[in-house]
């Protein structure tokens, strides 16, 4: 499976877009880390917790739209972006969302010289 940002795969062709699709998890922080959180927050400095919360979340999303991607016979995603959207206090959506299509090598014997 190949995901990328951008909106094509080098080398490759697009033989059928199947369509948009996402994958998304919901976090909320935690009590323990909150504390910490507020501590770093007063004396500055980068606040670890929520920088691991946030990086495990999109790797979540991402292994997610993979997932989908998989089960609906999709060779790459195209166009990869993440979304984050405040679902309730201390609560957080990351969305992974782009395109799913197929995709053939691009046949070199047919290029001119």
């Amino acid at each position: 499976m190949i995901l990328v940002t951008i909106d094509y795969v080098p080398g490759y062709e697009v033989t059928e877009v199947i369509g948009v699709i996402h994958g998304s998890t919901v976090r909320a922080r935690f009590i323990a880390k909150d504390i910490i959180a507020s501590i770093k927050n007063i004396i500055g400095g980068e606040i670890e917790e929520y920088t691991n919360l946030q990086r495990q979340a999109r790797m979540e999303a991402l292994h997610r739209l993979k997932q989908r991607a998989q089960s609906i016979g999709a060779d790459a995603v195209l166009g990869i972006r993440f979304s984050t959207s405040m679902i309730a206090q201390g609560a957080s959506e990351i969305m992974a969302y782009g395109t799913a299509v197929k995709i053939r090598p691009i046949d070199q014997s047919d290029s001119p010289q």
